[in-house]
């Protein structure tokens, strides 16, 4: 399990509002902006993300390289996937792969994927095995 990940974007302003967008089916929400200059020295400006208390997702300006991660959010059900890929598409992605199984991994792995603005490919993942 993860606790939390950089992405580097080329434009704050631009991902942050496309994230606000794309994940709020998920719950996930622009939560928390830290100023880099309260940590260790070249701490970068982070801008979070997160649900349920826990900041996990955070956006820092640089140079963007989308060959470098992949970046899979959990979904509670096949329609919080549904309006995940929906939202993104209407925020500005490039659809990779749309709401359906991914019979390749289970039958009961239920994805849909796109690319942000920067060209990171992004999944929202409904594995019903993992749920109540």
């Amino acid at each position: 399990m993860l606790d939390h990940i950089f992405l580097t974007v080329s434009d704050p302003a631009r991902s942050i509002a496309f994230y606000e967008t794309a994940l709020q089916p998920l719950g996930i929400a622009h939560v928390l902006d830290y100023d880099g200059k309260d940590g260790p020295q070249g701490h970068p400006d982070l801008k979070g993300f997160g649900r349920d208390g826990r900041v996990f997702f955070w956006l820092r300006q640089g140079n963007a390289d989308p060959r470098a991660v992949h970046v899979g959010f959990v979904a509670n059900s096949q329609a919080q996937v549904n309006a995940f890929h929906e939202a993104a598409m209407r925020a500005g992605a490039t659809d990779n792969g749309k709401p359906g199984a991914r019979l390749y991994y289970d039958p009961r792995y239920y994805a849909a994927s796109v690319f942000d603005p920067d060209g990171y490919s992004l999944e929202a993942v409904y594995k019903s095995w993992q749920h109540d």
